[in-house]
């Protein structure tokens, strides 16, 4: 075995990159974005603004928003001959696996252009348009157009549902919470893929499919999932300590960076606590059960609920099935892809990282003979 290495599983403590897009403080329980709290932007900016900021660095001014809005307004339609092969799709597939096929396609009509903030926010434009053509496509409804005239977020529940939300507000924030959050997996992952050199499209599907899985942005479709086996605020407390007895995760609970609450889950919890007064929204006085017995049960381990948490309830109230709750993080999450993968391209270095060997060695092939 060689012995002059050390292993970081996880890669966890190892810096693999400078950034000046966003900044973490797990103890504080503090995310910025390029130097504005998440909190300050959730009330006072939009998801435009926002995918401006993180991709530019500054806040635009009333031409340079206008040309953003304008330039994701105008490219949300997809090719006709895309939407014809996602007719073909399995009816089963997860809204995940199409949204990765789609956007490794659509690749295949960008040209030779290597990655650049034209095909970012071309992505970004189409990425919603995906997501509820696959949503019509799979029941078996005529598929919705988009219209330019409406907002980011407005559109997407539009193409949907087929009407304007009077929360689409309200949506547009949650995308703002999921825009960016350092080098979390995916992040890295799409930054791995973009040291390369390789095309937006490809970086993109790595981003995709690295999200899927249930420990990253899968988590918040198993959150809803346990709320729905809990059924009841009185199953709660057995419900959880039957997980605990066979050392099963407590979805929606733990962050490997976050040591305190949250801040993203603190957001959202308020949120649906305003909701609650006035509307009906699922699940919510599990989810409030669940997490004051999780927190009474480890209050010596300082493990929180995270964005997972309250994020599923939040989309569940917009009639969003759980199985499209992961392509809503990809939908928002795709600004903070772009961005790290375009400033780590400025002094790129491709990833090269080792592994350290512990098999055998010296056989020979003659003398090798199987048991």
């Amino acid at each position: 075995m060689d012995v002059d290495f050390d292993v970081k599983h996880g890669l966890e403590g190892v810096a693999v990159a400078i950034s000046s897009i966003s900044y973490v403080d797990g103890k504080k329980g503090e995310l910025v974005y390029r130097g504005f709290s998440i909190e300050d932007l959730i009330k006072n900016s939009n998801f435009e603004e926002t995918a401006y900021l993180i991709w530019f660095g500054s806040l635009p001014n009333e031409n340079e928003l206008d040309f953003i809005v304008s330039m994701l307004s105008k490219k949300r339609e997809l090719p006709e001959k895309i939407i014809n092969i996602m007719r073909l799709f399995p009816k089963n597939s997860h809204p995940m696996e199409v949204l990765r096929s789609v956007v490794s396609i659509l690749g295949m009509y960008s040209g030779e252009n290597n990655s650049t903030l034209e095909d970012a926010i071309n992505l970004t434009a189409k990425i919603p348009t995906v997501i509820a053509y696959w949503y019509r496509i799979k029941n078996n409804m005529p598929i919705i157009h988009p219209r330019e005239d409406l907002k980011h977020s407005e559109n997407f529940l539009y193409m949907m549902f087929g009407e304007i939300s009077q929360y689409s507000e309200l949506f547009d924030k949650t995308l703002i919470l999921h825009a960016e959050q350092g080098m979390n997996a995916s992040t890295f992952a799409s930054t791995v893929t973009a040291s390369t050199l390789t095309d937006t499209y490809s970086i993109i599907t790595t981003a995709i499919g690295t999200l899927k899985g249930p420990l990253h942005g899968g988590a918040n479709e198993r959150v809803l999932k346990m709320f729905e086996e809990i059924k009841s605020v009185d199953n709660v407390e057995s419900y959880i300590n039957a997980l605990i007895e066979n050392k099963n995760k407590i979805m929606g609970f733990g962050h490997r960076i976050y040591k305190t609450y949250d801040p993203r889950a603190k957001v959202l919890k308020e949120w649906i606590k305003e909701l609650f007064l006035k509307e009906n929204v699922e699940y919510f006085e599990i989810a409030l059960k669940v997490e004051e017995y999780v927190l009474k049960k480890f209050e010596n381990r300082k493990i929180y609920p995270n964005v997972d948490f309250y994020s599923g309830i939040l989309y569940n109230f917009f009639n969003i099935p759980k199985e499209f709750f992961t392509t809503i993080f990809a939908m928002a999450r795709i600004i903070g892809w772009t961005a790290h993968s375009m400033e780590y391209c400025k002094n790129n270095r491709i990833f090269r990282p080792r592994s350290i060997y512990n098999g055998p060695k010296n056989f020979k092939y003659k003398e090798y003979k199987r048991s």
